[in-house]
């Protein structure tokens, strides 16, 4: 065994220091196999910003919800209305009766786009959609 030593030289003699190491960790045998137990999942826990969140979200599928229930949904109501194209009827005669409050240039042009059609003629025994608005 080993000792340290100082020497105190007002007093002129030797005296000993004390010596103590620091611990050394231990190993720890961690269990293995069948003997294992599965650790509890932490119960959940809700922090304030969490339950504003919450509430926010809550809130706005309320909002959005009643919104939509109000305006009625889609604003289509039903079937769309279609016209067939009669002998000698042209695309501009049916935007002007189906579509009067609008100018027949508009009314065409509306017409057009809510059929596919690329050019503004038309024949006889075609389906035509009339769009809502």
């Amino acid at each position: 065994m080993s000792a340290a030593v100082a020497y105190d030289t007002a007093a002129g003699y030797a005296v000993p220091l004390p010596t103590r190491r620091p611990e050394r960790p231990r190993l720890v045998l961690v269990p293995t196999g069948e003997s294992v137990r599965e650790a509890a999942a932490p119960a959940l826990r809700l922090t304030r910003a969490g339950r504003l969140a919450i509430t926010t979200t809550v809130l706005l599928i309320a909002l959005v919800a009643a919104f939509v229930g109000l305006t009625g949904g889609a604003s289509a109501t039903g079937a769309p209305t279609t016209v067939t194209v009669e002998q000698g009827q042209t695309l501009s005669q049916i935007a002007a009766e189906h579509l009067g409050g609008m100018s027949v240039a508009s009314a065409v042009a509306e017409l057009q786009l809510a059929n596919g059609l690329s050019s503004a003629q038309v024949r006889a025994g075609q389906t035509i959609v009339i769009p809502q608005g």
